[in-house]
């Protein structure tokens, strides 16, 4: 018996939530449910959170979480609550099959059985922003070396416990070279303790397009935050539906589960809300949780419902499906097809699974890290970077010389065109002159010269290098 939490959500949440706990509870699943309340109540009573201590406490002590889907109310300074959670409690991957159900679920890609893996905690999705002058706003895009290798480790691991045959990780590593860079790196590195399993790189733009166009080249697909985000609604909608997709969040401790569609508050109420995507959810949790028999009988009983051609209002197809189902009357059907299996779709089987094999991360030995400049921010409503210069270069100390000015990451001074476009928004990089050493003084130094030269430095960051490579980018026509 395991004891899980349970959030019945807003909109559609609490129908689709009842019908999949009937369903998994009716196939015998092992569970003690406690349940909490999250989301817009909870957030409209005053907490921006949209979820209180004590909740939290509970999903903590189960360490398991099925959600059904939540409204963030908008403005106001609500915070997301789903990348909360991820967040607070580790989920660092997010596992999001897409598989076609044709001829019974209409698509456009009948031979379709894909998995992104997401990572789930860094990325632009830090939320770390700034207004930094009138004209521009700034996202840090964080990525860090643990959070690449947990990610790439359980698409590998999963690859290898599901019996897929390839990886296949998409970045922009082309100009992000540092970030998504290294999320590359690590994929190369991890991927050779693989050798029974095929690797491969994609540039995100053309990798999309040849997913959108051809998902069947692809198995399983692991990306940074944003790109995962995306792309698995993308994945999702070309199957046939984004209701029918599950979500499973896993992290070291705990997990989460739940449909990757929002709460659809237009629909709430009205017994027409397809429960398939918490339900998919659901059996992930099963699976996660060691009851694969349960799980496994679910989903094909699941897959012989549809095979039957009952479906809800958002798959309904005149010609192909044969009976239009409620939320409750869906579940029902499901529940009766419980020990069948599909005839025609694939039938499922997970007694087999081994688990995953997914090691703590262990720090490497720190590199030899080097202060080698400093590219300071600046805010100046000019237009001529020569004239900027002329000005900036009255800052520079004994140590440290301009080298170069960018505007959004070109490269405008020395010998910039005319013709590009600027903002209020500068980086002046000052790097040391020949056989001269740095420290942080040093730095220190040039904002002192800024302040008495009345120029708005609006902020810094310092240039390393690390085992004598360059940790930093070029600017762009560099």
């Amino acid at each position: 018996m395991t004891r899980i939490t349970v959030a019945k959500g807003d909109g559609i949440g609490p129908e689709i939530m009842d019908a999949t706990l009937e369903i998994i509870l009716a196939a015998g699943a092992k569970l003690e449910i406690d349940e909490i309340e999250v989301g817009e109540k909870v957030y409209l009573a005053g907490n921006t959170a949209g979820i209180a201590t004590e909740s939290w406490e509970t999903i903590r002590r189960n360490k398991v979480f099925l959600k059904a889907p939540i409204t963030t109310p908008q403005g106001g300074g609500y915070k997301s609550l789903n990348v909360t959670t991820r967040k607070f409690l580790g989920l660092y991957s997010n596992v999001r099959p897409c598989m076609s159900l044709h001829p019974f679920v209409s698509t456009k890609h009948p031979v379709m059985d894909i998995v992104i893996v997401r990572e789930n905690e860094e990325d632009l999705y830090a939320g770390i922003e700034h207004q930094q002058t009138d004209e521009v706003v700034q996202c840090l895009k964080l990525i860090s070396r643990p959070g690449c290798e947990k990610i790439v480790r359980y698409a590998f691991e999963y690859a290898k416990q599901q019996n897929r045959k390839k990886v296949t990780c998409f970045t922009k590593d082309n100009i992000m070279k540092q970030t998504d860079g290294l999320f590359h790196q690590v994929f190369d590195e991890i991927a050779k303790e693989y050798p029974e399993i095929e690797n491969e790189h994609w540039i995100i733009d053309i990798g999309a397009a040849k997913m959108a166009a051809t998902p069947e080249f692809f198995d399983v697909i692991v990306m940074p935050n944003l790109y995962g985000d995306v792309l698995s609604d993308v994945a999702a909608q070309i199957t046939g539906s984004v209701g029918l997709a599950g979500s499973a969040n896993i992290g070291e401790e705990c997990s989460m589960f739940e449909a990757i569609h929002g709460s659809a508050p237009r629909r709430a109420g009205q017994n027409i809300a397809n429960p398939s995507g918490l339900l998919q959810g659901a059996i992930m949790m099963l699976t996660h949780i060691g009851q694969t028999e349960i799980a496994e009988k679910i989903q094909n009983a699941w897959l012989k419902t549809l095979e039957d051609g009952l479906h809800t209002y958002d798959i309904f197809k005149e010609g192909t499906s044969k009976q239009k189902l409620g939320t409750k009357e869906f579940a029902k059907a499901v529940i009766s097809n419980l020990g069948q299996k599909p005839k025609i779709l694939k039938a499922v089987s997970y007694a087999t699974n081994s688990p995953l094999n997914l090691p703590r991360y262990k720090r490497k030995p720190a590199a030899k890290k080097e202060l080698v400049g400093v590219d300071i921010f600046v805010h100046w409503n000019g237009s001529n970077p020569n004239e900027l210069a002329a000005k900036v270069k009255r800052i520079e100390s004994d140590e440290l010389k301009l080298s170069m000015i960018t505007n959004r990451g070109i490269k405008v001074w020395p010998d910039g065109f005319t013709e590009t476009f600027c903002t209020d928004h500068w980086r002046c990089r000052f790097k040391p002159f020949e056989n001269s050493s740095i420290n942080k003084s040093s730095i220190i130094e040039l904002l002192k010269n800024a302040l008495n030269e009345n120029i708005d430095s609006i902020k810094t960051e310092n240039l390393y290098s690390f085992d004598g490579k360059a940790g930093y980018s070029l600017g762009q026509g560099q």
